[in-house]
């Protein structure tokens, strides 16, 4: 952990929070006085339960919730979606351990010898439409992972129902992260989704793959598929006349598993990023939001009544590099200048005061987890704030600094735009230090913000210079999916699902640690084998490349400041020292497994 912060630090003026955050002052005067709204008292006490998640409204939004499609209306790995769409399990990240929705608790497993996995479905389960849930929908959605272009299936070779409820996984090699794929992807209707399976199939049977002509105009059309409605298996469903831009509302799906357990019979869950959302907030028309909110709002929740939950998130800001638009960067001592350049810790406390860490170990993985599985830290640089350091390293690649401003081994001046989902405020206020401090090492920065919905396709598609994403795993315990995030999801091939090439970082590189290295190798082999012992090895490998190549620079690591409203809608919230609340509230998020087992109950 930092050091504790200076008030200085954690206290931005409120004024310069609100026009980073472009929240006007009709938005201030409603965090201050909660003008916006009263709570409901007709909903009060009747089973309403009030969120807040950002979705796009129709027609840009759509109902194709298939991860990680943009613009479907609460998908995209949105948290909502389980109640929807359950997977197979959820996870309870103190005890390790998954406990089963639509498949039957203790029924899954690896067969090491025959390089299986298997998983059995609970029998009497229904879909909204009437029909039965089966292993068949569970076979088809791992072929839709396939079409989207997951890694669960660098691992797979071949996904199969053996019986009416039973869905076998053959491995090409074994890995324990095969169950997290297995357990926690959604399970999608066969009745609407089937034909794009079969077609995957196919493909692969012909010896193709998604990169043929084949499988990229599958890849096209599947992207372009709209269902007009979700067929559900989960508590609720849209009420579909309920969708507006500012709010909707999801009903009990009577059917559906965990319905007899859920205590509300309604969801409402309010559209928008933090500019939005706070005003809702602050009129205590919300019980529980996952938002990156100010330090200066976090406050005003507070004397409104509202507690404050700080999960881990194993995840937070990093700035991105756009090698193939900007090659200086791709020289790794210009990336490591830049690590020693930015002051982690001040930039973590500016953006969330007491909820913002500065990154310590610069390994793309939580800090959280690296005594648990790096072998060795002592390996590891910890970039401490250096300018004369910085100076050293990027004069050693060609660069030049004259009358306090730098310019590159090409000779043009380094001037850049450092872009930002403009809704998050943690991230514009992360990207909008960076700007501030490297202009004052001699950079040029230009801070702007894009819409939250199309920051990451400009990601994709290499459409910036400098740019403030994710680093770490919000999503999976295991370090294998923060490296996931940092070298795949934003880079070369998976950024191609949006018609780029991302970061342009490839994946194979020199190190002077262990010579050229294939990362995407070093990846897989962090999740190799079923024993977590041997794996160490492997994760401190990947940890130890990552820490000296620095293919997207960590800021701070983010602890949730999420808002949680007792007495009005809920009853209570559990206490702080109930394990539940180490959940990642990205991935298995607390709130929604309390609402599956009616842990949370109405005031």
């Amino acid at each position: 952990m930092a050091t504790k912060p200076s008030p200085e630090l954690v206290e931005l003026s409120r004024r310069r929070v609100l026009q980073i955050f472009g929240i006007g002052a009709a938005g201030a005067a409603l965090v201050g006085t909660g003008a916006a709204c009263s709570p409901s008292e007709k909903a009060k006490g009747k089973g309403e339960f009030h969120g807040a998640w950002p979705y796009e409204a129709q027609p840009k939004g759509h109902f194709n919730l298939v991860n990680p499609l943009p613009d479907a209306i609460l998908g995209n790995y949105g948290i909502y979606m389980d109640l929807l769409v359950p997977p197979p399990a959820m996870y309870l990240w103190k005890e390790r351990k998954y406990v089963g929705l639509l498949a039957e608790d203790g029924s899954w497993g690896f067969d090491e010898a025959a390089k299986t996995y298997k998983l059995k479905l609970k029998s009497g389960l229904k879909w909204s439409d009437g029909k039965a849930v089966t292993a068949k929908d569970l076979v088809t959605s791992r072929w839709l992972a396939y079409i989207m272009r997951d890694i669960l299936w660098d691992y797979l070779d071949k996904v199969e129902a053996t019986d009416e409820l039973t869905c076998t996984a053959h491995m090409k090699e074994l890995s324990t992260v095969v169950e997290r794929y297995m357990l926690r992807y959604p399970i999608y209707s066969d009745a609407v989704y089937g034909e794009y399976a079969k077609r995957a199939q196919d493909i692969v049977a012909a010896g193709k793959d998604m990169d043929s002509p084949e499988g990229k105009k599958l890849n096209d059309d599947f992207q372009k598929f709209r269902p007009k409605k979700v067929v559900v298996s989960g508590p609720y469903n849209f009420d579909y006349t309920s969708i507006t831009n500012s709010q909707l509302t999801l009903v009990k799906n009577k059917t559906g598993y965990g319905a007899d357990k859920a205590a509300f019979e309604k969801i409402v869950l309010f559209n928008g990023e933090v500019p939005d959302v706070t005003p809702v907030v602050a009129a205590k028309n919300v019980d529980y939001a996952t938002h990156g909110f100010p330090v200066a709002s976090e406050k005003a929740f507070q004397k409104k009544g509202y507690r404050i939950l700080r999960p881990p998130t194993y995840a937070g800001s990093a700035l991105y590099l756009n090698l193939d638009k900007h090659p200086e960067f791709k020289d790794k001592r210009a990336r490591q200048a830049l690590a020693y350049a930015i002051d982690r810790k001040t930039n973590g406390t500016v953006t969330l005061g007491k909820s913002g860490v500065g990154v310590k170990y610069m390994t793309g993985m939580s800090d959280n987890l690296v005594p648990v599985w790096v072998t060795d830290t002592s390996k590891l640089n910890a970039y401490d704030l250096d300018k004369a350091k910085a100076e050293s390293l990027l004069k050693a690649a060609g660069w030049k600094k004259s009358g306090g401003k730098w310019t590159t081994p090409q000779g043009k001046p380094a001037a850049y735009e450092i872009s930002f989902p403009a809704e998050f405020a943690d991230y514009s206020a992360s990207g909008q230090n960076v700007a501030d401090q490297l202009n004052e090492f001699g950079f040029k920065l230009t801070p702007r913000g894009v819409t939250h919905v199309e920051h990451p396709i400009d990601v994709d598609k290499g459409a910036f210079d400098m740019a403030i994403q994710t680093w770490g795993a919000s999503t999976a315990p295991h370090p294998h999916f923060a490296f996931k995030q940092a070298l795949f999801t934003h880079n070369i091939p998976v950024a191609s699902n949006n018609g780029g090439r991302g970061i342009g970082f490839p994946l194979t590189q020199k190190t002077d640690a262990f010579g050229t290295i294939d990362l995407k190798k070093v990846v897989l082999d962090s999740a190799a084998g079923l024993d977590e012992e041997k794996q160490k090895a492997n994760v401190t490998r990947a940890a130890i490349a990552f820490n000296e190549l620095l293919p997207i620079l960590p800021l701070f690591e983010r602890y949730g400041n999420n808002p949680a409203l007792s007495g009005v809608r809920v009853a209570s919230w559990p206490p702080d020292s109930d394990p539940i609340l180490q959940n990642a509230p990205y991935a298995d998020n607390f709130a929604v497994m309390m609402l599956f087992d009616g842990r949370l109950k109405p005031a």
